[in-house]
């Protein structure tokens, strides 16, 4: 049975979908009365807006994979399951009442580990590594990438621009036969599930995704690149989420060298300091979601052309286009 055609796909984004914006228009007043996130220095909103939306989008997204995967007799990992539900849950604490960053850090950590190092042997990246080695840096990056995630959701739809084109990119490397099956479900429900969620979170946002979504959000999407990884496309895995790993690694290594406390909250991301700059928000959006598409493109050519000169052409346009709008941002508008 070949479930992963194009039919089943629609149809599967389109049940996301629509699961969560129910559940995020059901949940708004309970948020509202217990999970409003307040104005503080990192903060792009100006008044409480209702925070935790983010259950809807995973919630949705577990719901149909699960749903679709059993369908097709396809195994999702119970392991990314079980680690999902928990970091989404070390999230929702977090909003309600904030964790001290360093049991924060183990949590993450520990569900982290518990997909990584639960996968099978076979899966390789390096295999010149030890493997121990190589799990072990791939615990590092993902924590990494959970919080990047986290810290990139500082403005209204910023996140569904960057994992709508990701996920959508990871969808169809699946129906082209590039990518598992379980990763392109995962994907394609999460696709579903952030365009269900985006009416509610456009400008000005009526509801955020809290840590409750972008935490569980970052570790769904940062196993699908993984596994696309380990089908031996690094490359594409890369340049996916190019825009979200310059931005949060670059402003990083700049607060450290600046010797600040770089896990206080902030305002320093190049899309911040875009709309002091004199962006619109609309616009800081548009544009990280049209250059969420160029690299969602080149990284198909990756994949699809398999051939070296081709794979380091792309990964330089990346690089520089992404260069680009980060100069862009960085520097103040013309009045």
């Amino acid at each position: 049975m070949n479930a992963l055609t194009i039919a089943p796909s629609l149809l599967a984004i389109a049940i996301a979908a629509l699961i969560s914006a129910l559940i995020t228009w059901t949940s708004r007043p309970l948020l509202q009365r217990y999970a409003l996130a307040r104005p503080n220095a990192r903060s792009s909103h100006r008044i409480p807006t209702p925070q935790g939306a983010g259950i809807a989008v995973i919630a949705a997204t577990l719901l149909v994979a699960s749903a679709w995967a059993a369908w097709a007799s396809v195994a999702i990992p119970p392991a990314l399951v079980i680690a999902t539900i928990v970091i989404a849950l070390v999230g929702f604490a977090d909003d309600i009442v904030s964790l001290p960053v360093l049991v924060r850090l183990v949590l993450q950590a520990g569900c982290v580990g518990a997909v990584v190092f639960t996968a099978p042997e076979t899966a390789r990246i390096v295999p010149a590594l030890p493997l121990v080695l190589e799990r072990g840096l791939i615990l590092l990056a993902g924590v990494w990438f959970v919080n990047l995630v986290n810290f990139m959701d500082g403005l209204d739809l910023m996140t569904v621009a960057e994992v709508v084109p990701v996920s959508a990119a990871l969808l169809l490397l699946g129906l082209l036969g590039d990518l598992s099956w379980p990763a392109a479900l995962i994907a394609t429900a999460l696709c579903g599930a952030m365009l269900g969620f985006a009416p509610f979170n456009k400008p000005v946002a009526k509801v955020f995704l809290g840590d409750v979504g972008s935490l569980p959000i970052g570790l769904v999407l940062g196993w699908c690149l993984l596994q696309l990884a380990w089908c031996g496309q690094p490359a594409a895995a890369l340049l996916l989420p190019a825009y979200y790993l310059a931005d949060s690694t670059i402003t990083l290594f700049r607060r450290v060298a600046r010797r600040e406390q770089f896990w206080s909250a902030h305002r320093s991301h190049f899309y911040q300091r875009a709309t002091d700059n004199g962006f619109t928000v609309p616009r800081v959006v548009a544009e990280v979601f049209a250059l969420n598409l160029v690299l969602a493109a080149l990284g198909i050519l990756t994949v699809r052309a398999g051939a070296m000169s081709v794979t380091l052409i792309a990964l330089l346009a990346g690089a520089i286009a992404t260069g680009f709008v980060l100069r862009k941002f960085s520097r103040p508008q013309a009045s």
